[in-house]
């Protein structure tokens, strides 16, 4: 028979300061990287609303994530990098708390929910487009103290 599912015990572990960063990409047609940097898109333009959904999305992480403890957000940053070459976009959100356990959740689902978000607002120009390389890219403070993601070892930091 399989165990339940239990959510780890934290209280014996050191409240700290503790940051994680998670990135992912969408995919698109040029025309509709161009609409999204023109923000002409039939629903409007879907950055900034992506950045407030991935807020929100951030503070409600432990609604979502059965198992994910509720954590004090101390500060958040979203940001967005087009890649005309590759036609896609990439959203990067840092998350930064003071607990007694990690923000990794939280950063990976900000970028999940701005990542939908964009795909919602451009769906109707471009349905084809792909939501890919969802991950977490590096984390600090905790126990294990810092970690890097191989693949942004080969990346450009920025």
């Amino acid at each position: 028979m399989t165990e339940p599912i239990r959510m780890v015990d934290i209280s014996g572990k050191k409240v700290s300061f503790r940051k994680a960063t998670a990135v992912g990409t969408i995919r698109m047609s040029p025309e509709t990287l161009k609409a999204i940097k023109e923000g002409s898109l039939p629903k409007g333009s879907p950055l900034p609303a992506a950045q407030v959904a991935s807020f929100l999305a951030i503070k409600r992480t432990a609604e979502m994530i059965p198992l994910c403890h509720p954590i004090p957000i101390t500060a958040s940053h979203v940001s967005f990098e087009a890649d005309e070459g590759k036609s896609q976009l990439r959203v990067r959100v840092e998350v930064t708390t003071q607990a007694r356990t990690g923000a990794e959740m939280e950063a990976l689902f900000g970028v999940a929910v701005a990542l939908l978000t964009i795909y919602d607002m451009g769906k109707g120009q471009d349905p084809a487009m792909v939501i890919t390389d969802v991950r977490l890219e590096e984390k600090t403070g905790g126990r294990s103290g810092q970690w890097r993601h191989p693949d942004a070892l080969r990346e450009p930091v920025g």
